[in-house]
């Protein structure tokens, strides 16, 4: 089921597709933000909490009574569908217990990844989870591999129907699941195998650490503020920031480069003995994609790269520039404002624009500033990006981020309540078919995004100011369709490269990264050897194989989203909250269905990529005038 504890990995809503990182133009800067930090009281009282193990406990042993009474009985059918609708509330009610204490020493380690007790609280409640998993597991090897005939009058059942969807999607797994056994030794291993190579990647990234020179002052920074850089109005600055990070991940590029081939291998190993066909063929079955979808998404995305070297000739000529190299993509078109953007205007102008959209959705959004469920302070061990984790149906989501006053960190904030509120839309569901599959999880974020964009430029009568909005506007949209579709490149290169030539040198998973990212700009980037070394930081690598695709095909749904909401104004926005609403109880298609719009078409994906066009074109009308 979508909410198997399997491997320990629960799955945040992460954004980090709009940049590098987040950005500032002037990483001192007091933003308002540095008391924004999140009360996780609602969860437990401190990593020290001895509710903490009492829960473990009492999910432990709800666990193994859940075994002993029905091992066994889905297999053999001997189950009534009364029964199993009983089973599926059990089985619910665990899953809810587990994923509490290891969902809370997520959170804590995100925030200070240099804290012992909290690596060891993360490392706990991962083995704590595991074993209950184990407990567990025979419930969906049996579920998968029952016969048709009994799966079949167990899902008519009319009160299963509120788990009817997970339920039937678990059944696509049965040719890729392994004896019992099997995955009892492949969730244990996991602990020491890939699980301990994702912490040892979080926590030699959020460490990372250069001196870099600002306005003639030499400051230490981490990635965050070093990632910031890149937005600064000097291009000295940037340049600096650049060959601060390029040693950066020079310095850590034979752990970095080993945890990638042991990553790489995990998941060659996990195909081939599941049985499936392609490195990406898994994630596309998660997501309730077909590969047909998914290839014909990202073969419009990657054949209309022509859009985004237009766009970077433009740039170059605005700034004046004979060459643009890659530290220069972020520079501003016009100087930004002194002092950036506090975290109250953000605040405002964000909860302005879901209220205009909405008056529930504007309320819902405000409830994470009242009560506490956002952390935006920029803090020394905080893990890079941003992520909205969505919790459970009975709890709320929770935001992270490290707001440092740029204009794109008011568009973070944005998209991370847009998961949010996705979140608290669809608490009327099951925990099983609560959250949902990554393609969908992406259109909140990015619609609340254009909520937010198409407010500034409404409020914005400058056309210095307009253009530069425009520009932002349209390097966010590349960054997350155009760049996520270039990663996606390197990601499968890499995978295919790892299982035909065996372990990859940093050189030349470098070469595979510059060659995807050379042909996204052409040649109106000028891609720098230093460039070579920036595929080492980036998470969803190391955590999700195969997210990154989600975004191009979450963002260029909420563009014709967005275009019918401009077409339908208050009409819409019932249909959309339903879409919301659904969480994870229907497919992607499904949902798509309740809008008129066929994934399948390659003519719809075109339809999105000529809306970013059109920014580019408006973009150079500004410019000219």
């Amino acid at each position: 089921m979508r909410a198997n504890i399997g491997n320990v990995t629960f799955i945040r809503w992460e954004q980090y597709r709009v940049t590098e990182s987040q950005s500032a133009t002037d990483t001192k800067q007091t933003t308002g933000a540095e008391d924004v930090r999140w009360d996780l009281a609602d969860l437990y009282a401190g990593p020290d909490d001895p509710a903490i193990e009492t829960d473990f406990e009492a999910t432990l042993a709800q666990a193994q009574a859940f075994q002993e009474k029905y091992r066994g009985r889905i297999a053999a059918g001997e189950i009534t569908p009364e029964e199993f609708l009983t089973a599926v509330e059990e089985i619910e009610q665990i899953y809810i217990g587990a994923h509490k204490a290891a969902m809370y020493a997520d959170l804590v380690f995100s925030v200070d990844t240099a804290e012992p007790a909290h690596g060891a609280l993360l490392q706990r409640t991962h083995e704590q989870t595991t074993q209950i998993q184990n407990e567990l597991l025979f419930f969906d090897v049996e579920w998968r591999q029952a016969d048709d005939a009994f799966a079949e009058r167990i899902l008519a059942h009319p009160p299963l129907a509120r788990y009817a969807h997970s339920l039937a999607h678990e059944r696509v797994f049965a040719p890729h699941t392994l004896t019992e056994a099997e995955e009892k030794l492949d969730a244990e291993k996991r602990l020491t195998g890939i699980g301990a190579f994702q912490r040892l990647f979080d926590e030699r990234t959020s460490r990372l650490r250069q001196t870099v020179t600002v306005d003639g002052e030499r400051k230490e920074m981490n990635e965050t503020e070093i990632l910031a850089l890149l937005y600064h109005g000097d291009r000295g600055v940037r340049r600096r920031a650049q060959i601060a990070m390029t040693k950066a991940l020079q310095d850590d590029a034979h752990i970095l480069t080993f945890i990638f081939n042991v990553m790489a291998q995990e998941k060659a190993i996990e195909d081939r003995l599941r049985d499936f066909p392609d490195p990406m063929s898994s994630r596309n079955l998660a997501n309730e994609v077909d590969d047909a979808t998914a290839h014909a998404m990202l073969d419009a995305v990657t054949t209309r790269y022509d859009i985004v070297a237009d766009y970077y000739t433009l740039k170059r000529r605005m700034l004046g520039y004979r060459k643009l190299y890659d530290y220069d993509r972020y520079a501003p078109v016009f100087p930004p404002p002194e002092g950036g953007v506090d975290f109250s205007e953000a605040k405002a102008l964000v909860l302005d624009a879901y209220h205009a959209f909405s008056p529930e959705v504007g309320q819902l959004a405000g409830e994470f500033f009242e009560k506490e469920w956002i952390d935006a302070a920029v803090l020394p061990n905080k893990r890079g990006g941003a992520f909205c984790q969505p919790c459970m149906p009975h709890l709320h989501p929770y935001v992270f981020l490290s707001y440092t006053g740029n204009q794109r960190d008011v568009m973070t904030l944005a998209h991370e309540l847009g998961h949010g509120i996705h979140a608290r839309l669809a608490r009327a569901q099951s925990y099983l078919e609560f959250s949902t599959s990554l393609v969908v999880a992406e259109l909140a974020s990015t619609f609340g995004e254009m909520l937010t964009f198409h407010l500034l430029m409404e409020r914005t009568t400058d056309p210095r100011v307009r253009l530069s909005l425009l520009a932002q506007k349209i390097e966010d949209a590349f960054a997350t369709v155009f760049r996520q579709a270039a990663m996606h490149q390197f990601e499968y290169g890499l995978h295919t490269r790892r299982r035909s030539e065996g372990e990859l040198t940093a050189e030349t998973i470098g070469e595979i990264w510059i060659e995807q990212q050379s042909a996204m700009f052409s040649d109106s980037v000028e891609m720098t050897d230093n460039y070579r070394h920036w595929w080492a930081y980036i998470p969803h690598f190391i955590h999700v194989p195969f997210y990154v695709y989600a975004y191009p095909f979450g963002e260029l749904l909420s563009l014709s989203l967005y275009h019918a909401y401009q077409e339908q104004g208050a009409a819409f926005v019932e249909q959309y909250r339903g879409m919301l609403a659904a969480g994870g109880s229907e497919s992607q298609s499904q949902l798509m269905q309740r809008a008129d719009i066929d994934t399948a078409d390659p003519a719809f994906w075109h339809g999105g990529l000529d809306i970013i066009h059109d920014m580019v074109q408006e973009a150079k009308a500004l410019a000219k005038a």
